[in-house]
């Protein structure tokens, strides 16, 4: 079983902060291969942050982690994106630290 995981920015800066590998952190709680899914709104939304948020962007840049383009044009939120993109393929989890 594989899972794939849409990742949020706030979920990267949780796991920084908590000091957790994202990819063995996913494993250990689902006991399946994860593979971490980053939208290219949030890495914009990364780079947008500036240097503060350097170490989350070095770790979204992961090989491991599969990049995706998002449906909704540029310039829109990342969490409108990723609603989105779960709306149309029902195929995904998704790791965020939002309340709704």
């Amino acid at each position: 079983i594989r899972y794939h995981i849409i990742v949020d920015t706030n979920f990267i800066n949780f796991s920084i902060k908590n000091k957790l590998d994202l990819v063995s952190a996913m494993m250990d709680c689902l006991y399946a291969k994860c593979i971490p899914v980053i939208l290219d709104s949030v890495m914009a939304e990364l780079e947008k942050l500036g240097p503060k948020y350097r170490v989350a962007l070095r770790m979204a840049k992961d090989p491991r982690f599969l990049r995706m383009k998002g449906y909704l044009e540029k310039g829109t939120y990342a969490d409108d994106d990723i609603v989105h993109m779960v709306k149309q393929h029902r195929c995904f989890f998704v790791a965020t630290c939002d309340k709704d």
